[in-house]
């Protein structure tokens, strides 16, 4: 992690080129620095935050007066840091039987706060919660009695969470968690306090602007979708091929209860969700036998999507695998305990994040704890089945070899198309399309569950999702399509984007069947499309070209009337 100095140098770099993201950071103590840190932190993270920062104490002055500067900037991102200072403070005023009611009025204005933004802003909040302050009056029955200051310190941190939970778009940047790894000690300087009302100090800044950041990161689609790792000495103690399956390390006992606690970390980010490749310089069925025989193994193979284990080098192989997962190199983390091998693949795949593992194995947990190498906005019951719809596509691309007529391989998938609009079922899995998808996505525009929600009940809006099955299995729900309705004529195809496991089946060919046929029974008599670039959507850069429609200065335009059905081998569901 670089210090403060080092970020605040980086505010010389050349912003131009990165992505601007509208920020508004307000504080009930001063936040000067932490604005540094935050900008700076973007930088190394490819987004140039154009940060407006409020005045020292003016967190509801600026949200609650509806012609504030704050609503004038009109931000995309609301940064909101109140202190457990200053909340100390409101407890010291308060009178003795008002001290249990301390959270409840915090959380009810917070809700207040959120509630003033949304009216007028369609902006995610970011609030960081609270980091402890025990103020040591009742020593550790502080625990048993809600009018002590810890007590309710906690209690808002809880209800914080529960409040989060129903609201989509409101995040929490946990400060508290930070503070119990880096100790109160660095996050606090009583001195600087004192003398210029910081509680921040600069030494923990860098780690907060980190992890703000990485949360914005992820809501504008900056996140980790797959977990590499190697074998031998990594998720295990020992070498297979040399000591045989009896005498590799793994188990509750010695060294062997590292790997075997990193095993269940690796399973439980693949029950989030999260791919699981392996890459191993080993002879494919050895490698194999630790997953398929050993007692004390927690992973097995089938919760890998991607086995690679041969004799090739590892840059080749971790490129095998992001050709078959289809997803960009940035977006994959790599584990491997041999120094020589993680500064070879680094140096050739330089988009790969690769964390430095410690030479004892029995720190690679806490260390990687403290990486937060796989931040997300969201979640859903789809996330649980990523890895066997990757497992299934690894099978479908086994079998297409055996067709040398690919149309006939696509008729032999039986693909089929289940569409319907927008519902509060399938708004989590469209939201977190929407922030994943990079590749094929004609506009990349970021959505949360709390957009999704406001579109399914526009007037203006058309919405479609698409979820496709064939013989192999359910790819789930692959493929969102956003109309705004412009006027009695126009169709805008305000979002087209689709994963990119569904590539070349004809999706492309069935959503435009879809999508003109609606617009002709319902009167329109112009589709019009927009590709906006990105770095990574090269890919769909033709797309409209090579669908048909016809190029009017930065749009695309398609008369659904002289639209002619195109082949494609999905049929649509019934249901």
């Amino acid at each position: 992690m670089k210090a403060f100095s080092q970020l605040r140098k980086n505010l010389k770099n050349d912003f131009s080129n990165l992505k601007p993201v509208k920020i508004a950071l307000l504080g009930d103590t001063a936040t000067q620095f932490l604005s540094v840190a935050l900008r700076g932190a973007g930088f190394d993270l490819g987004f140039d935050l154009q940060i407006w920062e409020a005045d020292f104490d003016q967190v509801e002055w600026q949200i609650f007066d509806p012609a504030s500067e704050f609503y004038q900037f009109n931000p995309e991102v609301v940064v909101i840091f109140q202190s457990s200072h200053r909340l100390l403070q409101k407890y010291n005023k308060l009178k003795p039987e008002e001290y249990s009611s301390l959270a409840q009025n915090e959380l009810q204005l917070i809700e207040s706060l959120q509630t003033a933004v949304n009216a007028k802003l369609n902006s995610k909040i970011i609030y960081y919660n609270y980091a402890e302050i025990d103020d040591a009056i009742f020593g550790n029955y502080a625990n048993k009695i809600a009018s002590s200051f810890i007590f309710q310190v906690r209690k808002l941190n809880y209800e914080l969470m529960l409040y989060a939970e129903k609201l989509p778009g409101f995040y929490i940047c946990d400060l508290s968690s930070i503070q119990n790894n880096i100790g109160k000690a660095t996050i606090f300087r009583p001195a600087m306090y004192i003398n210029t009302e910081m509680v921040l100090s600069i030494d923990v800044l860098p780690a907060i602007a980190l992890r703000t950041v990485e949360l914005i990161g992820a809501l504008y689609g900056k996140f980790k979708k797959c977990l590499v790792f190697d074998l031998d000495n990594t998720i295990w103690g020992g070498v297979i091929g040399d000591d045989g399956l009896e005498h590799i390390q793994l188990g509750t006992l010695g060294i062997g209860k590292a790997y075997t606690e990193l095993q269940y970390w690796i399973k439980k980010l693949k029950n989030r969700g999260i791919v699981l490749a392996v890459c191993s310089k080993n002879t494919e069925s050895v490698a194999k036998e630790p997953f398929e025989k050993h007692p004390d193994m927690v992973l097995r193979m089938d919760d890998i999507s991607v086995f690679v284990a041969n004799w090739e080098n590892k840059v080749s192989n971790i490129r095998q695998i992001q050709n078959t997962l289809h997803i960009g190199f940035d977006s994959m983390v790599y584990l491997d305990d041999n120094p020589f091998e993680r500064s070879m693949v680094g140096e050739h795949i330089p988009a790969l994040t690769i964390p430095d593992l410690p030479g004892d194995p029995a720190d690679y947990l806490e260390y990687l704890y403290t990486l937060n190498l796989f931040e997300t906005v969201s979640f859903s019951n789809e996330d649980t089945e990523r890895t066997k719809q990757y497992q299934v596509e690894v099978e479908r691309n086994a079998g297409k070899h055996e067709y040398v007529d690919e149309y006939a391989f696509l008729e032999s998938l039986d693909m089929i198309c289940h569409i319907e609009p927008f519902n509060r079922f399938n708004a989590p899995r469209v939201a977190q399309l929407s922030q994943r998808s990079n590749q094929f996505n004609l506009r990349t525009v970021r959505y949360t569950e709390a957009d999704i929600e406001m579109l399914a009940s526009s007037a203006d809006h058309y919405n479609f999702t698409f979820t496709l099955k064939d013989k192999f299995g359910d790819n789930g729900l692959i493929c969102v399509v956003i109309l705004h309705k412009e006027n009695s004529e126009t169709l805008f195809i305000d979002t087209w984007l689709m994963s990119c496991r569904v590539l070349k089946r004809g999706m492309e060919n069935f959503v435009l069947n879809t999508v003109t046929f609606f617009a002709k029974t319902n009167g329109f008599k112009s589709l019009k499309g927009e590709y906006l670039v990105t770095p990574k959507n090269g890919i769909v850069k033709n797309h409209y070209r090579d669908l048909g429609f016809r190029e009017e200065g930065a749009f695309w335009i398609l008369n659904p009337a002289e639209y002619q059905s195109k082949k494609s081998h999905i049929k649509k569901s019934d249901e």
